[in-house]
Formats: structure tokens, sequence, C-alpha cells
């Protein structure tokens, strides 16, 4: 009977992690998607582009542990780079007007747990970007989320 409670907390500490890291069931991310969905949100209109910004962040970050998972170094630093001028983006043109708000905040925030879980399983010479990275998307998440409650 005692082994029913340990088999239930194992199971869901087992699963939670693995449905906080997935946002959906689609297709991984490739640079393609990444690409398309960057020029997207470029041309969408401002109340939208938060929201856009937030799912192109979270594909980058997908697609950057994939790269380090298969080596590729460079590049995975190169999108985390080019994540951190999203998210800073997002930081600058937040607003309470913006369209999908507590779901960009709900995608950021579910995207700041899958780069920490990156953050504590990577080599010491790649937690710096991972970390400065973590730490810009932990405050556009807030602040989306600040945005949230003044609506």
């Amino acid at each position: 009977m005692r082994a029913l409670p340990a088999v239930l907390i194992l199971l869901v500490s087992f699963s939670a992690p693995a449905f906080a890291g997935s946002l959906d069931n689609s297709a991984p991310p490739d640079q393609q998607s990444i690409d398309a969905l960057e020029a997207r949100a470029a041309q969408a209109k401002p109340r939208e582009q938060c929201f856009l910004y937030a799912l192109l962040v979270h594909q980058m970050i997908e697609f950057s542990a994939q790269q380090y998972a298969s080596g590729e170094i460079a590049k995975a630093a190169a999108l985390l780079t080019q994540a951190q001028a999203i998210t800073h983006k997002i930081q600058a043109d937040v607003t309470v007007n913006d369209k999908k708000l507590k779901d960009a905040q709900i995608i950021l925030r579910q995207t700041a747990f899958r780069l920490n879980e990156l953050l504590h399983s990577s080599d010491d010479e790649d937690r710096p970007l991972m970390a400065q990275t973590l730490a810009q998307l932990n405050a556009a998440q807030n602040q989306t989320m600040m945005a949230v409650f003044q609506k």
C-alpha cells in the first residue's frame, strides 16, 4: 500500500516536465518554420506582434535545444542571441491592448521553463549565454504578466 503514493509521485514528477516542455504536438521547429514565422510577425499588426513574437521565441529555443543536442553549438548560440533580440522587441512593444496577451505570457513562461531545463543540463561554456537569455525571457514574461493584470 505504501508503494502506491511513491509510484504516483514518480509518475507526476516525470510527466509534468514533459508536458511543460512541449507547447504543442506539431512537428519540431526547423529553420524554415522559424523564418516564416519571423516574416509573419514582422508584417503583422502591432496588436498581434507580441503573441507571434512569443511563438517565435519558443520555436527558436526549441530548435536551439535540438542543435545543442546534435552538436551544432555555434548555430544554437546564434539562435539564442537572436531570441534575445526578439525578446527585447517583446519588452519594448508590449501594451495592454495586445491581442492574445495572456496566451503570449503563457508561452513565454513555458519557454522560460524549457530554457531553464536546458541551462541545468548544458555544459559550463554554454551556460552564460543561456542564463542571459533566460533572464531576458523572464523579464519579458513578467512584463507581459503585468500588462495582463492591467487590463
